[in-house]
């Protein structure tokens, strides 16, 4: 089970199970980093805990100390993959079938935009987990020692990702102050977050919304997706150069034959019976059937014969 500083405070608020957390000050201090005002993820039971288990035990090092190590280890994702940077510090919400995963990212944004092959990991690594949208968090902290802190959308589905952005650009509870970064790739959106003390816990009921703001939207099963803040022009657009991809990759066996001409006997342009049906009089009739009787007697002389 992976400690968080809830269940350190709720372990501490038990006399009994003091002396087996010895180490989970440190928890605490991580998860809040070091209990930093500034950050805002810090509470009081936090602080009250951590102060109480630090004088029951005066010989852990201090409090600076055991934060800069453990918030090194942390940040270290040198050798790691996109994938296990992904993985490390993953939630996933869902509703109807639809996958949204967030991601903490240890590192500048501009870096991890940079990683070769980037956006094809992203790819592989939704397809891998039937994830159908993707959200990066990246903290890290400057020569200051501020927070910074960025986000990116990545969703190959234009009307899920045109939601989940406008949810998270036009929030004011909380407050994101996204400005968006230019992007070359149009199923990936990055932004600067001008609101710090936001951190993933705070933006996952911002994810929820945006799934029900979609399917409250529309009906449309997400291979054919439209949404307000779409265009149908838009929605039309990407299911045509979905239908054109199909196409391209067929083989011309495989291609369906042209369809037959139409049968002559169809009341089509240049048919005999366009013109309607041919005109008979009496007279045209009997003349016709003197002409047989008349025939009838000499074809049988001549078999006769």
């Amino acid at each position: 089970m992976r400690l968080t500083s809830m269940h350190c405070t709720r372990l501490a608020s038990s006399p009994s199970s003091l002396l087996t957390i010895m180490s989970y000050p440190r928890t605490i201090l991580l998860d809040c980093v070091n209990m930093d005002l500034k950050i805002g993820k810090a509470t009081l039971k936090d602080s009250h805990y951590v102060e109480k288990l630090e004088a029951l035990f005066p010989d852990l090092p201090s409090r600076n100390d055991i934060f800069d190590s453990l918030q090194k280890a942390k940040f270290d994702v040198s050798g790691l993959t996109t994938e296990q940077m992904l993985r490390k510090d993953q939630k996933t919400i869902s509703r109807q079938g639809t996958k949204v995963a967030i991601s903490a990212i240890y590192m500048d944004m501009e870096a991890f935009l940079q990683r070769s092959g980037l956006l094809a990991d992203l790819r592989a690594f939704c397809q891998a987990h039937s994830y159908d949208a993707l959200v990066a968090m990246t903290i890290f902290f400057n020569t200051y020692n501020e927070p910074v802190r960025q986000l990116a959308v990545f969703c190959p589905h234009a009307a899920l990702r045109m939601t989940i952005c406008g949810i998270l650009e036009h929030s004011h509870s909380p407050p994101l102050k996204l400005t968006p970064v230019p992007s070359s790739h149009p199923d990936l959106q990055a932004y600067l977050q001008g609101n710090t003390q936001i951190s993933r816990k705070k933006v996952l009921p911002l994810l929820q919304e945006a799934l029900s703001a979609y399917f409250d939207s529309t009906n449309i099963p997400l291979g054919q997706p439209e949404t307000e803040g779409v265009s149908r022009e838009q929605v039309d657009k990407e299911l045509d150069r979905a239908g054109n991809s199909l196409l391209s990759g067929l083989s011309q066996d495989e291609e369906e034959p042209p369809l037959p001409p139409t049968p002559m006997n169809s009341l089509v342009d240049e048919c005999p019976l366009d013109q309607g049906l041919p005109k008979f009089s009496a007279e045209v009739i009997f003349e016709k059937c003197s002409q047989i009787s008349l025939s009838e007697p000499t074809t049988a002389s001549l078999s006769k014969k």
